[in-house]
């Protein structure tokens, strides 16, 4: 299988410079990271439910899950400081790109009536966030152990200075966006 990092290199890089006009190879966009977050609000009457999201992030993304605590207090959602309420991991370099290639090419298709991704989805720096409602898209997920049925925020953070940029870098690379 070809590395999608080979077909950014040899294919995307190129197809980029013509389009935008780069007279530079350093201005061409790239991906930078990808952050992979799980918000569990009921985290809060069952904190053991941390224990299963982190095992379940740390096997889609390959690395370890880091757990994520309140910052605040607040009285009527029963929160106290220091409490953990979800978890997340940021994926750089082979890694990301491993993830991106899986995300696209086998995650995405398995989606129930998916019809492509929404191009409205970015910043206006160049980067680009989605959710998903289901974490069962991922193979590594085994339905029949899951306790809960939890989503996921992924943030696909580029170098890119314009959303019309990063979107094509995204489209290149196999992002699949309606039309």
């Amino acid at each position: 299988m070809g590395s999608l990092k080979d077909h950014y290199q040899n294919e995307c890089k190129p197809a980029l410079q013509k389009e935008f006009g780069y007279t530079n190879v350093m201005q061409i966009p790239k991906l930078d990271k990808i952050v992979l977050n799980m918000g569990l609000g009921e985290a809060v009457q069952n904190p053991k439910i941390v224990d299963g999201a982190v095992e379940e992030l740390t096997r889609i993304a390959g690395r370890k899950a880091v757990v994520t605590r309140a910052k605040k207090s607040i009285a009527g959602f029963k929160l106290r400081e220091g409490m953990p309420i979800g978890c997340r991991v940021t994926l750089r370099a082979d890694v990301m790109y491993d993830f991106y290639s899986k995300l696209v090419n086998i995650a995405l298709p398995r989606v129930r009536d998916f019809r492509g991704i929404s191009p409205k989805s970015f910043d206006g720096r160049g980067n680009f966030s989605m959710g998903v409602k289901e974490q069962i898209i991922f193979p590594e997920i085994d339905f029949d152990k899951i306790d809960k049925i939890k989503g996921l925020n992924i943030s696909i953070v580029t170098t890119a200075p314009t959303d019309d940029e990063a979107r094509s870098l995204l489209r290149l690379l196999g992002m699949p966006f309606k039309k």
